[in-house]
């Protein structure tokens, strides 16, 4: 039940990291569009591509990517061992990366809720609040982190017996 509900997590995140980029692609394009033949750029295409959407795309995909053994990856150890210690480098394999990103949604997080309690805001055409520009780090790294685990513990096909 934990892998259904997670991976349906997985699925919405990706969706909006799939929808944040494809918004700043029409951004970007109508911004161009724009500037070369109307002489007006798009006046938030910046501030929105660079503090919400790229955050976005680059982090809320991460764990369906996992999932789905979509990264790139620099093997030094075959995948899979046989016997006891290939259980334990299976799962090393998982913690390790597991508690980096730990400490990433932990550490981003901190920082984004400071912001959100603080009320940063960056100024321009538009106000934006940051704490929910940085929301998307933890965000997508937690469940990243949530998959790493759960694929460690809780799944039984890590090693070749």
């Amino acid at each position: 039940m934990l892998d259904k509900v997670l991976s349906k997590i997985e699925d919405v995140l990706h969706l909006a990291g799939c929808l944040s980029l494809v918004a700043v692609a029409g951004l970007i394009n109508a911004d161009i569009l724009l500037r070369l033949f109307a002489n007006r750029p798009v006046q938030i295409q910046f501030e929105l591509t660079e503090l919400y959407l790229m955050p976005a795309l680059a982090t809320l995909s991460l764990s369906r990517v996992f999932r789905d053994g979509g990264h790139l990856a620099l093997e030094f150890t075959p995948e899979r061992l046989p016997g006891p210690v290939g259980v334990v480098i299976s799962k090393l394999r998982l913690l390790l990366p597991a508690a980096f990103f730990v400490a990433v949604t932990a550490m981003s997080g901190k920082f984004a809720l400071e912001a959100i309690v603080h009320g940063d805001v960056e100024y321009g055409v538009v106000d934006w609040p940051l704490g929910w520009a940085y929301a998307s780090i933890p965000l997508g790294c937690g469940v990243l982190a949530l998959r790493l685990l759960h694929d460690a513990l809780l799944k039984r096909d890590l090693a070749v017996t």
